[in-house]
């Protein structure tokens, strides 16, 4: 029998489907894009079993290595690498909050100039990087989503999670160049993300004040062109002014913000960082299940030649599923 068209079940997958899956393909993932931080509406809450694809295609250039989280300058050389990572994050509750585990893994080409003791030398590096793996829990907000209702009741409100990042030293790396896409060291962080809504909660109209604070740690890399690489522990701190432009289309301005960091190989101490980044970004909804991003980030206070320079740019486009969504797809189609 065909189904009326003022049939609830109809009327309710009908009205809904969009404003579900705009939220759950904003699924957080570990940034290797060091220079850009992880993104604005990565920390928002998505239903429980919800998987998130990600692929992520960066260009950055600057005057340290990209796809080094300590962003070690090194003075008057220039770096610029071609990335992407694919990834995978999925949603699950713990503890009945929103729990979240992530991989991605970077592979790409980073060429340079370096300059040492006055002399340019012209390295390249190519292949897989060391992939980062992420778990993140909720632990002030909106309990586990768990239905499709709840979905819709979602309002973030404040929102605090605690994230640990984890890089597997596993990526291509040459003890005899000093550009390398693996670190050939363990590094990681910890992060308390931060989700303010601000005014209504309104598909079109949100509004966020979104922070991210983390500590970098790094292992040592024993075999640093023969020498012995330490790195201390650097600060960092993101934030995101994020805007509904209209109910499939959202800006934010972003700002980033490390400290900290201080090198050493044997004797050469290069100094810690203290450097700021400015840029923005836009997301647009393409269908029920996908998700295009596109972010620009440029370093700011980059005056002194000791001082990181980077410029990064990021395209990252999203595919989310769910057994529930799919089925409301189903449902939506019948006669």
């Amino acid at each position: 029998m065909a189904m009326n068209k003022y049939n609830p079940i109809q009327q309710f997958c009908g009205m809904s489907i969009i404003k579900v899956i705009t939220i759950l393909s904003l699924i957080g993932l570990p940034s290797l894009v060091h220079a850009q931080g992880d993104g604005p509406r990565f920390y928002w809450k998505g239903l429980v079993g919800m998987n998130a694809f990600p692929v992520i295609g960066t260009s950055q250039s600057g005057n340290a290595n990209p796809m080094d989280p300590a962003h070690t300058v090194n003075p008057g050389s220039e770096f610029l690498a071609t990335m992407l990572m694919p990834g995978y994050a999925r949603v699950f509750p713990l503890f009945n909050r929103s729990a979240m585990a992530s991989i991605i893994v970077p592979m790409g080409r980073i060429s340079s100039d370096i300059k040492v003791n006055g002399l340019t030398s012209t390295q390249t590096a190519s292949g897989f990087g060391d992939p980062m793996l992420q778990f993140g829990i909720n632990i002030v907000g909106p309990k586990a989503i768990k239905s499709i209702p709840d979905m819709l009741r979602y309002k973030p409100k404040f929102s605090l999670d605690v994230i640990g990042s984890l890089a597997i030293p596993i990526g291509e790396y040459d003890s005899e160049s000093q550009v390398n896409i693996g670190q050939h060291r363990w590094y990681g962080r910890i992060g308390l993300p931060v989700v303010c809504q601000l005014g209504k909660w309104v598909p079109g109209k949100r509004t966020t004040l979104e922070l991210l604070p983390a500590v970098w740690f790094f292992g040592n890399n024993n075999n640093y062109s023969g020498q012995t690489l330490e790195t201390k522990p650097m600060f960092q701190i993101e934030g995101h002014l994020t805007r509904d432009f209209m109910e499939k289309l959202w800006g934010s301005l972003d700002f980033i913000w490390y400290s900290g960091g201080e090198s050493k190989v044997d004797t050469l101490t290069v100094p810690q960082l203290n450097n700021a980044g400015i840029g923005i970004t836009l997301g647009y909804q393409i269908n029920d299940n996908m998700q295009l991003m596109i972010a620009y980030t440029s370093s700011i206070n980059d005056s002194e030649p000791e001082d990181l320079k980077m410029d990064s740019f990021r395209i990252t486009f999203i595919c989310g599923w769910h057994k529930l969504i799919e089925g409301m797809h189903r449902l939506k189609g019948k006669d």
